[in-house]
């Protein structure tokens, strides 16, 4: 029996200078997620409702960013999971989705804190890559974003800010 652990894990957190509620909004409706995560968005929040992040409108259908992902669960203001999927660039990967777990914590009124989990990694190849990819990403471009939309307002996707 091997005792090796080789389960991998993004973990990233961010502190948000807003209330839990307006915090919870931004990732769950529509409005939200143009104001920091994505220039465009296919979202039902349901589970099994599609939670798509889509981030190059001129791509292929497919290719545009995270389509095919699905919501698994649902904890109003305190837990949102869905499935995830690597960029386009990676094919090999691309369509075994991963997992995550984003919470949401009320550190005060104005105050949330925001931690993100994911996991479901292979290894080797283009997992590594995807692995590489989702570990600068989350913690250097879409908490600092929400950060960013709470502290300046939301991104334009024109000009987006760019952070690390």
């Amino acid at each position: 029996m091997s005792t090796r652990n080789t389960d991998r894990l993004v973990f990233e957190e961010a502190v948000v200078e807003a209330n839990v509620s307006d915090v919870w909004q931004a990732w769950t409706t529509r409005e939200g997620v143009l104001s920091f995560f994505a220039s465009a968005c296919n979202i039902d929040v349901r589970v099994d409702g599609p939670y798509e992040m889509l981030f190059n409108l001129a791509a292929e259908p497919g290719s545009q960013g995270g389509e095919g992902v699905k919501i698994l669960a649902i904890q109003p203001e305190k837990m949102l999971s869905f499935t995830w999927n690597a960029p386009p660039q990676l094919p090999d990967v691309r369509f075994q989705h991963t997992h995550v777990v984003v919470r949401f914590e009320p550190l005060s009124e104005l105050q949330t804190r925001v931690t993100l989990r994911h996991d479901g990694w292979g290894e080797g190849g283009q997992w590594d890559q995807a692995f590489d990819y989702f570990s600068k990403a989350w913690g250097r471009a879409i908490l600092p974003r929400l950060q960013y939309r709470f502290s300046v307002g939301p991104v334009d996707w024109d000009n987006p800010p760019k952070f690390d």
